[in-house]
């Protein structure tokens, strides 16, 4: 799912893209959610797309 809400935000420059995605799980997202999307951006074994990677680090 998270690679679909980045996929809405491409077009923005990166900096911008990653703050909309952040803001748009912090609004929508459950609290659980939130912690398992950062528990996949702290496994180095899941690839993520580096917008998510980005938002996820601005929900620390």
């Amino acid at each position: 799912m998270i690679h679909d809400i980045a996929r809405q935000f491409r077009h923005r420059p990166a900096g911008e893209a990653a703050e909309a995605i952040a803001a748009h799980v912090q609004k929508f997202w459950d609290p659980r959610m939130r912690a398992a999307l950062r528990a996949l951006a702290d496994d180095p074994a899941e690839p993520l797309d580096p917008l998510v990677s980005a938002a996820a680090s601005l929900l620390r």
